[in-house]
Order: structure tokens, then C-alpha cells, then sequence
């Protein structure tokens, strides 16, 4: 990156001894670091633990909290102790509304998978939630500044110039990748926060119910306090999305992120029906296929059974969205087996009507492609 880095797992035990932070020495230090969803552990680590230790090694710098946080969610809560752990340590604490930049990622992901669906918009409520977006450069320059010439003590929110509803946002977005106008679905209160519930379930972040309870609570940052003390003054959410024209790479990936729960699902699906088919097939509808083996009918029987259950442990993982790197290795193994076996065993099961094994070589791609999808950094 063209200067010295660390890298740091803030989960890790070892990140919460000062001794790690040694490189940080005098230095300033911005905190980017935070997390949506997770354990109270995982949260502690993060936002508490680990930057207490580094603050302890650092002169000073700036942390980037987030607006809101006055919400009772684990999210805001969290955020608060992380502030004052930062503002012990006579950090700048920003708080910023909503970050958006030439690239996406979480939230401002969903949002453009929301404003890239067909037909209509959904959004949480009747969409009049208000929003002052900010560019991730202008948020920059802001940090720049604030290490330059520190504000300690009170948060400052920051923000963008123009107030913009959710509604409109989706909408503008929508306009920003070329596609027609769609109609607008508000989603009540109650199947928001229920789909955030099942978001939660099938670890589908950024959909969770800690997001639409944010959304809900308002992500508008009163940004005329720190506005009036800076030189580089935040663009408006219409003046940076006229900046940079949407590529197709942008709509691709919009439309790329709402299918992609959708395809781990249909492949959680697959795996059920296919464990559930070999745990309770009754025997004599698949020991023909075997008959010219010569190999014992227990045998296979065993072998059946014992890949319904490795079918129905790989459902559970893509339900949980469990190390998908790992998860996605091992249907690859585990279709490729079966494919590898059934051509040697029953070489004719290529030419059935239906496909037979030929139906292994898109669920290959599919695999793979998740695989693909679920790798972000």
C-alpha cells in the first residue's frame, strides 16, 4: 500500500495487550474498526479491548463511531463504550451517518441491491427515514483535518450537505444505474424487523434486525457544528453520484448481491432434499443400480446412508452460512465424488431424459460461483 501495515485480528486475545500496538508508538492512530452484528464478546473485542490497547501506545488520532447510537440495539451500546474508551484516550470521535463511496460494501451494498431490483423498491417503513450521505474521500479529508487540528471531547457528527429520504435514495440510485423508475414497496415495521429476524437466523448480514432497527431510528447527521470548522467542505449525495457514472461492474454486482443469499439457500435446499433422500430411500430403488458390483447390499446401504448425513451437515453449514470458503471446498468434493462414482458405477445414468448426472455440471458452476460471491475482501 506504499507504507508500513499490520495486520490485526481484533478478535484475538493478543490485540488487547498494549505490547502488540508497539509499532503505534507516538504515532497517530484512526479507528475504522467496528462491527453491525455479533456476540458480546466479539463486540467487546473490537470495539472496547482491542482499541484500548492500541490508544495506549498511540498519541492520539481520531475514531470513527456512527450516528444513532442512541438506539437500544447491542450495535449502539457498544458503540458508546467504544466512544468512551476513545474519548479517555483524547481521541476526535466522529460520527458519521451514512458512508458511501465509489465502490460498496454491507449497507450501501443492500441499498444498491435494493435499487437494482426489478420492478419495484422495497424499503424499511414507508421509506421517509432521513439521510445526509457523505463520500468515504470527503470523510477522509474530514479525518485529515480533525488529526491535524484534534476536537476532543464531544462526538461530532458529519455528514453530506443534502438531506435525502431512504425512498428517494433508492430511487436516485436506481436512476444513477440507468434503469427505469419501479414502484415503491414499503415493507411495515413488522415484516422489516421479521426479515431481519431471519437475516439474524441465516447469518445474512447486512440484513439483521440491529440494521433495520438503525434505519428505523434515523441515520441523519446533524452536520452544521464540525461543518462550520472545516476547510474541505462534504459533498451532496447528487453531486458525487454525477461524479462517477455507474459502470456495469456496479450493476452487476447490485444485482449479484441480492441473488446471493438466494443461491446459498437454493443450495442449502438441494443438500436437505438430497440428505433427506438418502437417509429414508427405501433400499430397493437404488441396490438394481448396484446389482453388477458384486459388492454386498449392506455396503451400499451404509454408503447411502452415511451420504444422506454428509448432505444434510453441508445444508446445515449453508444455512449458517458457516466458513463458506470451507463449506463451498467441500460440495465441490462431495459432487464431484458422487459424479466421479456414479460414472463407474452406472456410466448410463449420463444419457437419462432428465439429465441424471448431467445435472452435476451446473451445480458445479453454481457452487463455484457462490464460492465466488462469498469472498469480499
Amino acid at each position: 500500500m506504499g507504507f508500513e501495515t499490520l495486520t490485526a485480528d481484533l478478535a484475538d486475545p493478543a490485540t488487547h495487550d498494549p505490547a502488540f500496538w508497539d509499532a503505534a508508538e507516538g504515532r497517530l492512530i484512526v479507528n475504522a474498526a467496528g462491527l453491525l452484528t455479533a456476540s458480546d464478546a466479539r463486540f467487546e473485542a473490537v470495539h472496547v479491548r482491542a482499541p484500548a490497547a492500541a490508544y495506549a501506545r498511540a498519541s492520539g488520532g481520531v475514531l470513527i463511531s456512527a450516528v444513532g447510537i442512541e438506539a437500544d440495539t447491542p450495535f449502539a451500546r457498544w458503540r458508546r463504550e467504544g466512544e468512551t474508551v476513545a474519548a479517555n484516550a483524547g481521541l476526535t470521535i466522529l460520527r458519521p451517518g451514512l458512508v458511501m463511496a465509489d465502490t460498496s460494501y454491507g449497507g450501501t451494498s443492500l441499498l444498491r441491491g435494493l435499487a437494482a431490483l426489478p420492478l419495484v423498491s422495497p424499503t424499511v417503513g414507508d421509506g421517509g427515514q432521513v439521510f445526509n450521505p457523505i463520500h468515504a474521500s470527503d470523510l477522509a479529508q474530514v479525518v485529515v483535518e480533525c488529526l491535524e487540528a484534534p476536537k476532543p471531547g464531544q462526538p461530532w457528527d458529519i455528514g453530506g450537505p443534502t438531506r435525502i429520504t431512504q425512498k428517494t435514495l433508492i430511487a436516485d440510485l436506481r436512476g444513477w444505474f440507468g434503469l427505469p423508475k419501479a414502484r415503491p414497496l414499503p415493507l411495515p415495521m413488522p415484516l422489516a424487523m421479521a426479515l431481519g429476524t431471519l437475516g439474524d437466523a441465516l447469518n445474512m448480514a447486512p440484513i439483521s434486525r440491529s440494521a433495520v432497527a438503525q434505519i428505523n431510528h434515523g441515520i441523519e447527521a446533524d452536520d452544521a457544528p464540525l461543518a462550520a470548522q472545516l476547510t474541505h467542505k462534504p459533498r451532496g449525495v447528487d453531486a458525487f453520484l454525477a461524479h462517477r457514472p455507474a459502470g456495469t461492474q456496479d450493476l452487476w454486482h447490485a444485482r449479484l448481491f441480492v441473488l446471493r443469499p438466494l443461491l446459498r439457500l437454493t443450495l442449502a435446499f438441494l443438500w436437505l432434499a438430497s440428505g433427506l433422500i438418502g437417509l429414508f430411500l427405501p433400499s430397493e430403488t437404488f441396490l438394481p443400480i448396484t446389482a453388477h458390483t458384486g459388492l454386498p447390499d449392506a455396503l451400499w446401504i451404509a454408503l447411502a446412508r452415511l451420504g444422506g448425513i454428509a448432505d444434510l451437515v453441508l445444508a446445515a453449514a449453508l444455512l449458517r452460512n458457516w466458513r463458506p470458503r470451507l463449506t463451498a471446498l467441500a460440495q465441490l468434493a462431495l459432487v464431484g465424488g458422487y459424479t466421479l462414482a456414479f460414472t463407474l458405477i452406472a456410466p448410463a445414468l449420463w444419457l437419462l431424459p432428465l439429465g441424471g448426472l448431467l445435472k452435476n455440471i451446473p451445480i458445479l458452476i453454481l457452487i463455484t460461483l457462490w464460492m465466488v460471491l462469498e469472498d469480499e475482501r
